[in-house]
This record gives structure tokens, C-alpha cells and sequence, in this order.
């Protein structure tokens, strides 16, 4: 069977496209390695999505699944690991199979880069976090770390300056990579507190994260009680399978633009995978949309 539109990746971006595909009449084939949903399957409570004030990461993706699969969405827990271009036609394959498509909508999303640390993934929810702008709100008026050294580590520690209580930011050298002025204004602010050369080595927790041991590469080791860690040491997207049907910057991001349209005409880009500026629940699913409304009029112009 041959699919008017393969997605590859069943985060918020992808299972977005299949609605607005299928709500089109157009045949979905969505292609997830793990279990749909993405990382957002990993955040207890989303405050930051209109219409619902409360709702656990699992249960978005849970109902946004059902909606993809009650719109004929097919779904298949295979892995892309290709995308090989016969002029029009595209080929996707998996360890298993090899699938025949249309148009192709590439939503595999980035990996935040983590620390390496003991418990790291089993503090995720409970005092460790990759996303500020997510997860700050659960840490007004409360201790909070962020590790890192450029422009991200730099707008995450004054966004949560706003929020918590205190806010120390941690970076290897004796130098940010960020902006200057950015930088300037953490300074400014009282509640924040830098250290350089330093690493983070250990997490102690009990059920919840409750301090994080700091390295100096003078050697010398200090505990520090916080109730938050972020993590901002970079990004990884999954885009090396497809590099030959898209366009990659210099961090491995697919290069597209807001009508997610890549340089190979019926190969689009979608989510948190793509160049882009935001990188955010809502901002996902837009693609998702953009991204499915594109491969559509592309289906329908070569029709």
C-alpha cells in the first residue's frame, strides 16, 4: 500500500499532522520507535496549553493518540531509520519493513542533552528538568540551579529569577557563550548567584531532588539544597537517518520554515527537530498542523 502521508514520530507534532492529514481524507501512516506521545509523556502537570488549566503529560498524549487512531490514523511502533527520494516517490524504512509514500512529514523532535549523572532520569518530574519555561512555575519561591552556559542556560535562569527564591547558575568555564547583555541582567538581580568553573557530579535525593554536589576544577566540592535542577547543556535532534532529504544547520536541526517545507519538494519537518525560535508544547502541534495543511496542498498540486 502506498500512503498519501508517512509521519515519522508520534510526539505532539507528528500525531498532530495525522488529525489534520485524516481530517483531509488523506491515507496516514505514522511510524513511532518507543510509544507515542514524546517526551511531554514525562511532564506530571501542563499548565501552558490553551483550554486545559491541569493536565499530565501521559494524558495528553493518551487522548491525542485516541483522536489520531478514532480519525484512521494507522500507527506503527517501528523505528525510520531511512528515507530514500525516487523522483516523487519516497521510501521509509524500519529494521522491518520498507514503506511507500506521497509525501513525507518529518517530526522526531531533539533530545535534551543530559549530565550523565546517577538518578538523573528518575528525578525527571521530581526536581530535574530540561525545560524552565515547563516546569518553573513549580518552583516559585523556591531554590533552584541551572547548569549551562549559553544563551538558553542564560533566559532560563532569568525567567526562574522571577519565580524562585534563589537561582544559581552553574557553567563549566570562567566565560558564558551567551549574550552579553542577557548576562548583565542576570548580574542585576539579587537573587542570583553564579559559579564558575564548576560542574555538577552527584544528585541527592530521597523521593524528590533535594541537593546537587558542585565540583570546582580546583577540585574543591560543595553541597548545595535546591529543589530544582535545569538542565540546559544543549539539544540533540534526531535528524541524522534523513539527512540526505533535508538540509541540516550547523547543530543538526532540519532547516524549514514556518510553512515547515524542506528543500526536497513533499518532505516536510515538524516540531522541535526544525530551526525554530520556540520550542514548546503548543508551538509542537502548530507545526503539526502547518506541516499537514503543506503536504496536503502538495498532494493536491501533483495529483
Amino acid at each position: 500500500m502506498k500512503y498519501d502521508v508517512i509521519i515519522i514520530g508520534g510526539g505532539p507534532a507528528g500525531l498532530t499532522a495525522a488529525v489534520y492529514a485524516r481530517r483531509s481524507g488523506k491515507s496516514v501512516l505514522l511510524l513511532e520507535a518507543k510509544s507515542c506521545g514524546g517526551q511531554i509523556i514525562n511532564t506530571p502537570d501542563i499548565e501552558n496549553y490553551p483550554v486545559e488549566m491541569h493536565i499530565s503529560g501521559y494524558d495528553f498524549a493518551t487522548r491525542l493518540t485516541e483522536q489520531a487512531r478514532a480519525l484512521g490514523a494507522e500507527i506503527v511502533l517501528e523505528k525510520a531509520t531511512d528515507l530514500r527520494l525516487n523522483g516523487s516517490e519516497k521510501t521509509v524504512t524500519t529494521a522491518k519493513n520498507a514503506y511507500e509514500g506521497r509525501s513525507v512529514i518529518i517530526a522526531t523532535g531533539s533530545a535534551a542533552r543530559k549530565l550523565g549523572l546517577e538518578n538523573e532520569d528518575a528525578l525527571v518530574g521530581r526536581g530535574v528538568s530540561y525545560c524552565a519555561t515547563c516546569d518553573g512555575n513549580f518552583f516559585r519561591k523556591k531554590k533552584v540551579a541551572v547548569v549551562g552556559g549559553g544563551n538558553t542556560a542564560l533566559e532560563d535562569a532569568l525567567y526562574l529569577a522571577d519565580l524562585a527564591d534563589t537561582v544559581y547558575l552553574i557553567h563549566r568555564r570562567d566565560a558564558f557563550r551567551g549574550e552579553d547583555a542577557t548576562l548583565a541582567r542576570l548580574k542585576a538581580r539579587e537573587n542570583v548567584r553564579i559559579i564558575y568553573n564548576s560542574t555538577v557530579t552527584a544528585l541527592r535525593a530521597d523521593k524528590r531532588l533535594r541537593s546537587i554536589e558542585v565540583t570546582n576544577k580546583d577540585g574543591s566540592v560543595a553541597e548545595l539544597e535546591i529543589n530544582g535542577l535545569f538542565v540546559a547543556v544543549g539539544r540533540i535532534p534526531e535528524n541524522r537517518n534523513f539527512a540526505a532529504a533535508v538540509d541540516l544547520d550547523e547543530a543538526g536541526y532540519a532547516v524549514a520554515g514556518e510553512n515547515c517545507r524542506t528543500r526536497t519538494p513533499g518532505v516536510f519537518v515538524a516540531g522541535d527537530n526544525r530551526t525554530k525560535d520556540v520550542r514548546q508544547l503548543v508551538t509542537a502541534a502548530a507545526d503539526g498542523a502547518v506541516a499537514a495543511t503543506e503536504a496536503v496542498k502538495y498532494l493536491n498540486e501533483t495529483r
